[in-house]
């Protein structure tokens, strides 16, 4: 023990020093990470007031505070005594190493970049991820890695940069307008004419329907227990489903009105008797 005592006094001013040092390196983070937060607060709010897109001005921000904080931890390091070469050569080590192990965040990183370029999509818009075992969802983010998706009932789905870059994309928002295409089957012993006469009534009744684009009510088919009628219109993109779901309302109520049937599947058997 006298030993030992003896050891803890000889190296106490080292201990202390470095003790001072590390209390010195977590206050200079922490006044460091502050300060970096003010300075993305300072660009987002310039890139706001440029107008930039808003994926564009997430991206940035995220790939800056991964900068930043890089940048704060060097710093930290070598004002504390490590030398410059030595950091430099740690970090060298380190990126080749990371940058074999994490492959594919190399590939998100350019799959984000690519994405901010080419802009298939924008923050806000409606897409749907078109692969197997793909997803649907609004842009709520796009990252310096990922992108994130709000789904219709308000789930994240976290999607990486570099599987959007490499997929098919259907933006179902891109324009402001979506033709409307409704199919209802009616009964082989119901008006055909009453039957395109309601619906061109319904389609110019309703309220979303743009009466200035070209309408049409036709036969699509002749199937198997109906003979399928079909309609189509253009609609706002944002009014899309709530036509969708009136119209449909709309024609069964009108077709139950004018005595219309709407058929299920049948199946007509015919017995013989062999007398």
């Amino acid at each position: 023990m006298e030993n030992i005592t003896e050891f803890l006094k000889g190296q106490l001013p080292a201990i202390t020093e470095f003790g001072i040092k590390v209390v010195l390196a977590i206050l200079a983070f922490y006044i460091g990470g502050k300060l970096i937060q003010w300075l993305l607060r300072f660009i987002r709010k310039s890139m706001e007031r440029a107008n930039m897109d808003k994926g564009v001005i997430q991206f940035i921000s995220s790939f800056a505070k991964f900068l930043l904080y890089a940048l704060l931890i060097f710093n930290i390091a070598i004002s504390f005594g490590v030398k410059e070469s030595s950091v430099a050569a740690l970090l060298g080590t380190a990126g080749v190493a990371i940058g074999l192990g994490l492959q594919g965040g190399l590939e998100n990183v350019a799959g984000g970049i690519i994405l901010l370029v080419f802009k298939p999509f924008q923050v806000g818009d409606y897409i749907i991820q078109n692969q197997e075992a793909g997803c649907e969802g609004t842009v709520s983010k796009i990252d310096i890695f990922y992108t994130t998706l709000l789904s219709m009932d308000n789930k994240h789905i976290i999607v990486p940069n570099g599987t959007l870059a490499n997929s098919s994309i259907t933006n179902v928002t891109a324009r402001d307008q979506r033709k409307l295409e409704i199919k209802v089957g009616i009964s082989y012993h119901a008006d055909i004419k009453k039957a395109k006469s309601i619906l061109e009534a319904l389609l110019k009744e309703d309220p979303d329907t743009r009466s200035d684009e070209k309408m049409v009510v036709f036969v699509d088919s002749l199937g198997e227990s109906a003979v399928i009628m079909g309609l189509r219109v253009w609609v706002a993109t944002d009014k899309y489903w709530a036509a969708k779901w009136r119209l449909n309302q709309r024609i069964k109520e009108e077709f139950d009105r004018e005595g219309i049937e709407i058929p299920y599947n049948q199946l007509e058997v015919h017995l013989k008797n062999k007398e």
